[in-house]
């Protein structure tokens, strides 16, 4: 009896330890995200609505240090404009739908302890945003990045992101 006792002991304690190497990892940012929503608080009423009226946009962040955002309004793929690219003779009405997209391009750096990713900006679709550096307080809901800017101009945003499958 003090044998099966035993055997019962050992077996219990082996599956605890497996159970415990088994834990799953750390999220982590790196993948291919979907913007799932960005919602602006009004800080009088501290009621979040969404941005512009609804965002969609894709973020991107390799194994090597590389970020890479775009975001756009809804159905900005939709407009059924066309028109050259790298030319000087588009329409007013065009330019001025170009400029419902924003997107960057960058290298990235993830302080675990603060929980914030800092992007550093090679390139930008405002060239006055070339060279800057934007930080991002991240934390993770189940399988969604939360993501809220840090400089206050847009620390009022939250942004919500579902990995591609």
């Amino acid at each position: 009896m003090k044998i099966l006792k035993y055997i019962v002991f050992v077996g219990i304690l082996a599956f605890a330890s497996s159970c415990q190497n088994n834990k799953p990892t750390n999220p982590t940012i790196m993948g291919l995200w979907k913007l799932e929503s960005m919602k602006v608080r009004d800080t009088a009423t501290n009621i979040w609505s969404h941005y512009l009226g609804g965002m969609e946009g894709y973020l991107l962040y390799d194994a090597t240090g590389h970020v890479a955002l775009h975001l756009y309004e809804k159905g900005y793929e939709k407009a059924g404009m066309h028109f050259p690219n790298f030319n000087d003779s588009i329409p007013l009405k065009a330019l001025k739908y170009i400029t419902k997209s924003y997107y960057y391009m960058g290298n990235y750096k993830v302080s675990e302890k603060d929980s914030i990713v800092s992007h550093f900006k090679l390139s930008h679709s405002n060239p006055s945003e070339f060279g800057l550096t934007a930080q991002r307080r991240f934390y993770f809901s189940g399988d969604t990045l939360v993501m809220q800017p840090v400089e206050h101009k847009n620390s009022k945003l939250k942004l919500k992101w579902l990995m591609t499958k």
